[in-house]
């Protein structure tokens, strides 16, 4: 595959903290769709039940920007729909919800596809950045459904924890923690996995990745240890399978 042609942005979440919908990762946006020159944007929203509504709530974000959005779910034909798309947003929601129903559509060869050989722009945010990577192992929603598998898009050979969240020392609370649950997948399969807190982002541009936003990124190496990368760090090494 022609990697090479890759235009992602993998967002760890599409609310922020004292911002409105998607308004800390405008300027991240706009210079991923400045680069293939877009202009409508084709949303999946199926991660969450009420496709109409999320539809709405993305459009209401982005419209003001210069972009028109379509909702795949109203599309006769969704393959062709996805062949005719300037860029492709993933929203989030549930990932198990998400990844079934791109595999009851039959869509995932034809995303990855599209996505790897043909550059098409893709956004992911939060599941829908879950499913852009080799597995959805490492997602914190709960499987309210059964996909048929685990395996993903695979648009990035390793695995993304978004909206990862660091343990409160303070805290009581004496459950499992965050880390140790990936820790746990990477002493079972020895793969890395990127944890993306939030208002962090991973832009890749062919076989160039680089974090972006105002935090820090933790990364679960194979080997079991863990290394924390600034934003702007240069993550290009995990493209590397």
């Amino acid at each position: 595959m022609n990697n090479g042609a890759r235009n992602l942005l993998l967002l760890s979440s599409s609310r922020l903290h004292g911002y409105g919908y998607l308004e800390h990762a405008r300027a991240q946006l706009e210079d991923l769709f400045k680069a293939k020159n877009v202009k409508t944007v084709l949303f999946v929203p199926y991660a969450l039940r009420d496709h109409d509504k999320y539809t709405a709530t993305v459009r209401a974000a982005l419209q003001p920007w210069g972009y028109a959005v379509e909702g795949l779910h109203t599309k006769p034909d969704p393959g062709r729909a996805l062949r005719e798309a300037q860029a492709i947003f993933v929203g989030g929601g549930n990932t198990f919800v998400l990844l079934k129903q791109l595999y009851e559509l039959q869509l995932v060869e034809l995303i990855r596809q599209l996505v790897l050989e043909e550059g098409l722009t893709y956004v992911g945010s939060s599941a829908g950045t879950n499913v852009a990577t080799r597995s959805i192992h490492t997602t914190n929603d709960m499987p309210v459904v059964q996909p048929p598998t685990f395996e993903a898009l695979g648009l990035v050979p390793f695995n993304i924890n978004p909206h990862y969240l660091d343990a409160d020392l303070s805290s009581q609370h004496k459950g499992e923690t965050r880390d140790e649950r990936i820790e746990e997948f990477v002493s079972y399969h020895a793969r890395p996995v990127l944890g993306l807190r939030e208002g962090t982002s991973l832009r890749v541009q062919g076989d160039q990745a680089t974090l972006l936003g105002e935090r820090n990124a933790k990364l679960f190496k194979p080997d079991g240890s863990t290394v924390e990368y600034e934003p702007q760090s240069d993550l290009s090494f995990l493209l590397k399978e």
